[in-house]
């Protein structure tokens, strides 16, 4: 990941609805969530929560699909992974430690 894309990822979680809207698509897991269910689930106002939808889109956090009239919103676990591994990289000065455990845990 690039130094870039890792200070649009976390721009675009520092930000607590954003920051709200990605954890509850990380619960949904694969099957995701429509911008209903993700509006009623949080109380974020539809028209608000559009926004943050595209802001964590445009930093690759968040994926959308099309399901005949409804759109499915994903966490991408890949861009997650990614961003995760950046941040741990030279942790314990690159040798063996509890974050190794911590992301083998995660079954992303």
């Amino acid at each position: 990941m690039q130094e870039a894309d890792v200070i649009q990822s976390l721009a675009a979680l520092a930000q607590e609805a954003r920051l709200r809207v990605f954890r509850a698509l990380v619960v949904a897991g694969q099957d995701g969530l429509t911008p209903g269910a993700v509006a009623e689930q949080l109380g974020i106002a539809p028209n608000t929560l559009s926004f943050h939808l595209k802001e964590l889109t445009r930093a690759g956090l968040v994926s959308q699909e099309r399901q005949g009239r409804n759109l499915i919103y994903r966490a991408s676990f890949a861009t997650m992974n990614d961003l995760l591994a950046y941040l741990t990289e030279n942790c314990c000065q690159g040798s063996e430690c509890a974050t190794d455990e911590a992301t083998a845990a995660c079954k992303c």
